[in-house]
């Protein structure tokens, strides 16, 4: 599944013209996670280093994913940093009761040029497919400006807040 990311309109982008995401959910095996950044600049974009578990990935180039069990309030949150650092948690409600999701450390690589940047993440999701789900695809892009754009499959009123119901816009029904 392919999907446009939508940038936040209270956030614009000044050179990254547009991002699109996709997941290709396996049942079998490592799911595979795809965000491509098409820009007419320079992106600011963590050097790649030996990858680690690692929080507040967001105040850089950060590509992330929701997943959210349908009838649940809890969903879970995972980081993707073009440093190959990542991040797992698991939340109770909005943006309550975070804690570690105990995870296998996803393969993720990255390539670019000044036209733009492609991520890929391979993941153990198996579990997830078992189940009707909602997911949110987003990115926190940072130019090498500095200029910050926060990208979404939609966005709810107000400030970017990926955590919010409005941006879990995708339904995948049991794969299994």
């Amino acid at each position: 599944m392919r999907a446009e990311l939508i940038c936040h309109p209270d956030r614009p982008a000044r050179s990254v013209k547009r991002v699109r995401a996709s997941i290709a959910p396996n049942t079998m095996g490592l799911s595979q996670l795809e965000y491509r950044v098409f820009s007419d600049e320079a992106l600011a974009l963590p050097a790649a280093t030996q990858p680690k578990r690692r929080d507040e990935l967001w105040k850089a180039t950060c590509f992330e994913m929701f997943t959210q069990v349908d009838h649940e309030p809890g969903y879970q949150e995972y980081n993707f940093s073009p440093s190959r650092d990542w991040a797992a948690y698991g939340f109770t409600s909005h943006r309550k009761g975070r804690r570690d999701l105990s995870i296998a450390a996803p393969a993720i690589s990255g390539w670019g040029d000044v036209t733009g940047y492609v991520l890929e993440v391979k993941m153990d999701l198996i579990g997830l497919w078992a189940s009707e789900c909602r997911i949110g695809l987003s990115a926190i892009i940072e130019e090498a400006d500095g200029t910050k754009s926060y990208w979404a499959l939609a966005h709810p009123t107000g400030e970017p807040d990926f955590h919010h119901p409005d941006c879990f816009a995708l339904a995948l029904p049991p794969l299994v």
